[in-house]
């Protein structure tokens, strides 16, 4: 499962969501949309407005979701 995180500095939900992947041994990507303007292009495209934005193969959302990061955890165990 290819997953990506779209960040931005000094952002206090981008940093619960590292976390909280980094704890669920969920490997990752990370870009900082304020320095890839293709990022921000797609992630706006996709309808989102704030950091962070997580796309998990098909699966995408904004925020920090613990219960998407748990979701995360049972597909990667199947």
């Amino acid at each position: 499962m290819a997953v990506t995180l779209y960040t931005k500095p000094d952002c206090v939900q981008c940093v619960a969501t590292k976390r909280a992947l980094d704890a669920k041994k969920i490997q990752y990507d990370t870009v900082d949309l304020t320095q890839d303007e293709e990022a921000m292009a797609k992630v706006q495209a996709l309808g989102y407005r704030q950091a962070p934005v997580v796309i998990a193969d098909d699966d995408h959302w904004a925020g920090f979701m613990p219960n998407k990061i748990n979701d995360l955890v049972a597909d990667q165990a199947q």
